[in-house]
C-alpha cells in the first residue's frame, strides 16, 4: 500500500492531467481534419466535449479538497480561530448536503437513460457512461468534503485557524 499512497494521493490530479491532455490532442487533431483535410467527424467533438465534463467534475473535487473555490471570508477573518474553523465546518457541511441532494437528483436520468437505452450521437455508446460523471464528481466532492472537515476538527481542538487554499487573487 505504501508504493500507491501518492498515487492514490495524487490521483485526481492524475485524471485531469490525462484527461486535459486528451480534449487537446483530439482538438488539435480535428481541426487538422478540418482545415487540412476538409473532413471532420462527429466522434471527436463529442469525445472532447464528454471528457471536459469529467475534467470539470473531478476539478470541483480538487477545489473542495485544496480549499480553492470562491468564498468570501470576511466574517471568518473576523472571528477567533476555533469560531473560523467552526464557520468553515459549517460551509463544508453544507457542501457534503448539496454534494448528497445532487447525487440524489442525478441518478434519475441515468436509470432513465439506461430504461430507454439512449446513445451518444457521434461515439454510439450508452449515454449512462457520460451521464454517470455527475454522481461521480459529486460523490469525489462529497469524500473531499470529509476529509475537510477532519482537518478542521484537528484544527479547533489545537485552537488553530482553518487551514486556507491558495488565493486566486490578494
Amino acid at each position: 500500500m505504501t508504493r500507491l499512497g501518492p498515487l492514490l494521493r495524487n490521483a485526481e490530479r492524475l485524471a485531469m492531467l490525462w484527461l486535459y491532455a486528451f480534449i487537446v490532442v483530439v482538438i488539435v487533431v480535428e481541426v487538422l481534419r478540418r482545415f487540412v483535410f476538409d473532413y471532420s467527424s462527429i466522434w471527436g467533438e463529442e469525445a472532447a466535449r464528454f471528457a471536459f465534463i469529467y475534467l470539470v467534475w473531478i476539478g470541483a473535487a480538487v477545489g473542495v479538497r485544496n480549499r480553492s473555490h470562491i468564498r468570501f471570508t470576511i466574517l471568518a477573518d473576523l472571528l477567533p480561530p476555533r469560531g473560523a474553523t467552526a464557520l468553515s465546518m459549517l460551509g463544508n457541511l453544507a457542501i457534503m448536503g448539496f454534494a448528497a441532494f445532487a447525487f440524489y437528483w442525478s441518478i434519475e436520468p441515468i436509470e432513465t437513460s439506461l430504461r430507454f437505452g439512449s446513445v451518444s450521437e457521434g461515439l454510439r455508446l450508452a449515454r449512462a457512461w457520460f451521464l454517470v460523471a455527475v454522481p461521480i464528481g459529486f460523490t469525489l466532492v462529497f469524500l473531499r468534503a470529509i476529509g475537510v472537515i477532519l482537518e478542521d476538527i484537528a484544527n479547533f481542538r489545537a485552537n488553530q485557524p482553518p487551514s486556507t487554499g491558495e488565493k486566486l487573487f490578494d
